[in-house]
C-alpha cells in the first residue's frame, strides 16, 4: 500500500522560494508517474506538476518556469522547488503517485490512485 509523507510546507511572502519534499514507501516508486496537486479554500484541487519513470516532467501554465519537480530514486522521495511564489500560490499542497500515468499526460487530480495528507503552503501579499 502507498504511503505518501508531505514535508516543507510554511508561510512566505510574495517572491519567496520553498521546497516541498514527499517521502514515498509501500511501492515501486520509481516506476511510478508522481506529481503533485494542490487544494485551497473554497477551490477545487488543481494539479500543479508531475514526472514520470523516465523523468520527463509537466506543470501547469500557472506554475511552470517557476516551479521545479524532481525526484530521488535513490530514497523515494519527491520534490518541489517553488519560486517567486505568488498569493494564488495558498494552499494545501498533496503528494501523488498514479501507476496508470494518466496524471502525467492530465495534471487531473482525480486521476491519481494515492496521495499523502498534504503541506499547507502560505503566500503573502
Amino acid at each position: 500500500q502507498a504511503q505518501l509523507v508531505e514535508s516543507g510546507g510554511g508561510s512566505v511572502q510574495t517572491g519567496g522560494s520553498l521546497r516541498l519534499s514527499c517521502a514515498a514507501s509501500g511501492y515501486p516508486f520509481s516506476t511510478y508517474c508522481m506529481g503533485w496537486f494542490r487544494h485551497a479554500p473554497g477551490k477545487e484541487r488543481e494539479g500543479v506538476a508531475a514526472i514520470d519513470s523516465a523523468g520527463t516532467s509537466i506543470y501547469a501554465r500557472y506554475v511552470k518556469g517557476r516551479f521545479t519537480i524532481y525526484q530521488d530514486n535513490t530514497n523515494s522521495t519527491l520534490y518541489l522547488q517553488m519560486n517567486r511564489l505568488e498569493p494564488e500560490d495558498t494552499g494545501t499542497y498533496h503528494c501523488a503517485a498514479d501507476p496508470g500515468g494518466a496524471y502525467c499526460y492530465t495534471l487531473r487530480p482525480n486521476a491519481v490512485a494515492a496521495w499523502g495528507q498534504g503541506t499547507l503552503v502560505t503566500v503573502s501579499s
